[in-house]
């Protein structure tokens, strides 16, 4: 921020006037053809809004900043001018008339260009708050604009800290009422449309849950929530729920409300997305309990109500030390029938589509993976899942592999499996979502290692496979000590920096580095690379200690050695559930 404040202000002489104006313009425009003096923001704060009508983000927050615009404009010193990233004048021209400010004229694109420079624009939607001087006040008006609005005027720095410290204040002395009640509002409405005032929720147990029926992990979860409050109330339990939803649309936001049992905001309520940062909130769904003092007393309880239901009432420290001591109980006792036999299902399906007992993998090393055709991180590490399958199968029959899929059709399911060489849960099977929680899957593709016992030996089996391809089998930690220790052997003899003519700019140091390409001979390496950080340039220990190459440590230059043969490597993204 300093270094472009500077550039702005001071060292190339330049204020408001030059940055907007150009030899042939002293004016910017709105959206009806009047020409405004640059001279005439003297005095105001002024938003720089680089945005584009192609860009999604920016017709999302166009609105967000038009409704703070309005509310500002006539009670203080604030403008905003609009910086065009469109590629032609219909667009902008279109995209301008829903906005209410100013804006460099699509026609001086020397200045738009000349802005973007200035402020390094890398990225839009972009607000950046200068004062009249042209001074930079913040660089991150949009990220300020969509969490505080209007009450972060004048988005000084001195403004955000007073902010933060208003939050700080209102967790530690917050209360039911003021959580819920704003100088507008004192209730909270029934799906009837009834209101219900927030005074007679004092002295119950809250939960707060955000939420948005759009999005699937939300309609997934709400059957179970539902479950556990029907059964709370029936037990004449002090605990109610209300929805804050996230939801933009307002005929989905009353579709989903209309069937559930509990309160809710109203629509579009201004108090949520300040409830959203009050609570830190990263994830949907959210259920924050509140005590019957009104205090935090669980920031989600998602996942415990999923996992355990009604028994996590009344989501206390001790209750959840209860459960943590019965989850390690579990845990202890699991074995692989527990985790895969329910009711009658007690098999699973073998390629030929015939059905394999569980009982006749038990005793074996086996791997669960969880993955999905429409996946393309999934796609890209099966083939390199299925390579180091036959390789483990060669060595030990004792060991095998069952797909869990996350597949949205039988039919991609069934092309997906054909390119797989071993066990499957049938599609859509019932115990997917036990196993789902039960392994705590967040995103796909995940490979959990059950030793012989059946219990859980690594969840984090593909990052293994990754890093170490067959070798890492069976996952232990004692074989990953091993691998650890083979590694280190490896490097005794090998010089830690060496000079090397294809990069003479700098030494290149011995550095674990689990995946990258070499510089040298374009092929895949990992574990051992010579390095420099600063270029990002990597050799393989093959491609580095060679006659082109002198060595600057202790020990003996050695050849060979340090280039993985394992092949291609996934690049480590994942897909996180919709």
């Amino acid at each position: 921020m300093a270094e472009i404040a500077t550039e702005v202000n001071g060292v190339d002489g330049r204020d408001l006037h030059s940055l907007l104006s150009s030899p042939a313009r002293d004016f910017l425009l709105r959206n009806d053809g009047q020409q405004v003096k640059i001279d005439s923001l003297k005095g105001k704060k002024i938003g720089l809004y680089f945005s584009a009508a192609w860009c999604g983000p920016c017709q999302r927050f166009t609105p967000q900043l038009v409704e703070v615009y309005n509310e500002l404009v006539a009670k203080v010193g604030f403008e905003v001018v609009f910086v065009s990233g469109d590629e032609d004048e219909e667009s902008f021209r279109d995209y301008f008339s829903k906005m209410p400010w100013l804006a460099v004229p699509f026609t001086d694109s020397a200045t738009r260009d000349h802005l973007d420079e200035v402020f390094k624009v890398r990225g839009i939607p972009n607000l950046v708050v200068i004062d009249d001087q042209g001074k930079l006040e913040n660089e991150n008006g949009v990220g300020v604009i969509r969490s505080y609005g209007a009450d972060a005027y004048p988005f000084t720095q001195e403004r955000m800290k007073e902010i933060k410290d208003e939050e700080d204040r209102a967790r530690r002395e917050q209360t039911l009422a003021s959580v819920l009640v704003t100088p507008s509002r004192d209730f909270v409405i029934a799906r009837d449309g009834n209101k219900v005032p927030v005074s007679e929720l004092e002295g119950k147990t809250i939960g707060l849950l955000f939420s948005a029926g759009s999005y699937r992990r939300c309609t997934e979860f709400s059957p179970k929530l539902v479950e556990v409050y029907n059964k709370l109330k029936e037990k004449g339990e002090d605990f109610e729920i209300v929805l804050i939803s996230l939801e933009d649309d307002e005929e989905a936001f009353k579709q989903d409300f209309e069937t559930k049992p509990w309160l809710a905001l109203p629509f579009n309520d201004k108090s949520s997305s300040k409830l959203a940062r009050h609570f830190m909130l990263s994830t949907l769904p959210t259920l924050v309990i509140l005590g019957p003092d009104g205090k935090t007393r669980h920031s989600n309880v998602a996942e415990a109500i999923e996992d355990y239901g009604i028994v996590a009432y009344p989501f206390t420290p001790e209750k959840f030390r209860e459960l943590k001591e019965i989850e390690k109980a579990k845990a202890e006792a699991q074995t692989l029938e527990s985790l895969l036999v329910s009711g009658d299902l007690n098999y699973v399906l073998g390629k030929d589509g015939a059905k394999v007992l569980v009982s006749d993998l038990v005793g074996k090393n086996i791997l669960l993976y969880f993955s999905a055709h429409w996946c393309p991180p999934c796609r890209a590490f099966t083939p390199k899942l299925v390579e180091v399958y036959k390789q483990i199968k060669e060595r030990d029959e004792a060991f095998e592999l069952i797909f869990i899929s996350s597949d949205r059709d039988p039919e991609a399911f069934s092309e997906y499996y054909s390119q797989m060489p071993w066990l499957a849960l049938p599609y859509g099977d019932p115990r997917k979502p036990t196993l789902s929680r039960a392994f705590k899957v967040g995103g796909i593709p995940m490979l959990a290692a059950l030793g012989p016992t059946g219990k859980t030996v690594t969840k984090e089996a593909r990052d293994l496979v990754l890093a170490h391809g067959a070798d890492a089998y069976p996952f232990t930690e004692e074989r990953l000590n091993e691998i650890e220790a083979k590694y280190n052997e490896m490097t005794k003899e090998w010089p830690k920096k060496v000079k090397h003519a294809l990069h003479e700019e700098h030494e290149l140091e011995l550095t674990r580095v689990q995946v990258y390409m070499c510089d040298k001979c374009d092929e895949e390496g990992r574990i051992w690379s010579y390095h420099c950080d600063e270029c990002d340039f990597d050799l393989h220990a093959k491609c580095a200690l060679n006659e082109e190459t002198k060595a600057t440590g202790d020990a003996p230059v050695k050849e060979g050695g340090g280039e993985s043969n394992d092949g291609w490597v996934c690049d480590g993204n994942v897909c996180t559930k919709a």
